[in-house]
């Protein structure tokens, strides 16, 4: 007897939460800050992908502790009970629309602004970054040349264990303002990262072993937050560039995947990366409208240190687009290795652009299937509502992966899409009615 694979709309268990369908919003910058317009710009940003039938969706990265580890302007802290309390009205209004919504909780390490934004390390000399070793040589140097602001302090045991206590507190914080999953930014050189790679953990304790952080995470989860869902990024970090010897490998990660179900992880997103933050986790065409808008060149030559500076970065993103180039679903290899050797939700994420990706992953095909569920991130900036057409059937997305939508959030610009022919695209569906949830 046969079973048939499941469709995009089939439910799915994810620790103790039903997901109603297998879409997913990934994990995106929403850039809304802990301000007094904070919450309804989550409100803004994430409402509309639940309205439009996402079975889940992940609220981007959010920092643990009260200073440092912000990796990009205008991310959020939830270290704040008060805060977090008040983002109750967000996922009540995720709720009224069936969806789930998971809070990525994240602290950037070695990746944190004082380290490359050139206006923040000026305005806050003082301010350094936490680093899990001596940070790896080629940073050292880069630093000597003056192309970033090196500032490490190597936690010790003790401080390991508070950072992994201070995940445990803004996740109890996030539950009881109504979240129904925790999402851990375990890729993207974010110190859980750093944590697990080879690149950058030379420890001489326990956590030398990045797995017993991501253990300790669990703990002080479970500690505050009880048997909430529990899911984290794995990084394949295979596409680093030449001169790294040292990275995790397709077995790390599988190994790796395997003692977190052990431990009590409740899914697991394997994405395949380089040891830095660079264009193998926004693989596609060099963003060349958002590098040439004439209103952000002060923004840029701000953040870089100078307009020679920020052309620089502008030349090697040129470089790294084409070194990563754009692949259909880049995560899928990795995914379905995954899946083989566990039995937790695999997620599959990167270069997904296509309800017929989508059934493949999920199993509709030759091969076994990669996936248990399948997100998509920058196509949401294009379309909010995108989950309307593709649960719907339709085939293609609008986003193009030219990244213009990314570039200006390091100026501290919000996520959006940039590229006029999209735009009036989305317009002209808009006007048809293509995001309506319920069609005649």
């Amino acid at each position: 007897m046969t079973t048939s694979p499941p469709t995009l709309n089939t439910p799915l268990k994810i620790g103790r939460v039903t997901v109603p369908n297998r879409l997913y919003r990934a994990p995106l910058l929403e850039c809304a800050g802990n301000g007094a317009d904070a919450v309804d710009t989550y409100i803004r940003e994430l409402e509309p992908a639940a309205e439009a039938g996402a079975g889940l969706i992940f609220q981007g990265a959010s920092i643990v502790t009260p200073d440092g580890g912000c990796a990009a302007p205008n991310m959020t802290r939830v270290h704040d009970p008060e805060f977090v309390k008040e983002l109750s009205r967000l996922t009540d209004r995720i709720h009224e629309h069936d969806s789930r919504i998971f809070i990525q909780l994240a602290h950037g390490g070695l990746r944190s602004m004082s380290m490359w934004h050139s206006e923040f390390h000026r305005k806050n000399p003082t301010v350094g970054q936490k680093a899990v070793s001596t940070p790896p040589w080629q940073m050292r140097l880069a630093d000597r040349f003056g192309f970033i602001n090196l500032d490490a302090a190597v936690l010790s045991t003790q401080e390991v264990r508070e950072l992994a206590e201070a995940f445990g507190r803004a996740a109890g914080y996030a539950v009881d303002a109504g979240y129904d999953g925790i999402h851990l930014s375990g890729a993207n050189m974010g110190i859980i990262q750093q944590f697990l790679s080879p690149y950058y953990n030379d420890r001489d304790d326990e956590f030398r072993d990045g797995v017993r952080f991501l253990g300790a995470i669990h703990d002080a989860i479970r500690e505050h937050a009880g048997n909430v869902p529990l899911v984290t990024k794995l990084p394949l970090e295979t596409v680093s560039p030449p001169f790294v010897r040292q990275y995790l490998t397709a077995d790390d990660i599988v190994t790796m995947a395997q003692r977190l179900e052990a431990v009590g992880y409740d899914a697991v997103v394997p994405v395949e990366v380089s040891v830095f933050w660079d264009m193998s986790v926004i693989r596609g065409a060099y963003p060349e409208r958002a590098w040439e808008a004439e209103s952000l060149q002060d923004e840029y030559a701000s953040v870089f240190g100078s307009s020679l500076r920020a052309k620089t970065v502008s030349v090697l993103n040129r470089l790294e687009g084409y070194w990563y180039g754009e692949k259909p679903a880049w995560n899928e290899g990795i995914c379905r290795q995954v899946r083989e050797a566990v039995s937790i939700p695999v997620l599959a994420e990167g270069g997904i652009r296509s309800r017929r990706d989508c059934d493949r992953l999920l199993g509709d095909g030759d091969e076994p299937p990669a996936a248990d569920l399948v997100g998509m991130g920058r196509p949401f900036y294009a379309e909010p509502k995108l989950p309307a057409r593709i649960l719907h059937g339709d085939e293609r997305v609008l986003c193009e992966s030219c990244n213009n939508c990314t570039v200006p959030q390091a100026a501290g610009e919000p996520g959006r899409c940039r590229t006029p022919r999209i735009v009036r695209a989305r317009a002209r569906l808009e006007r048809d009615g293509a995001y309506e949830r319920e069609r005649n």
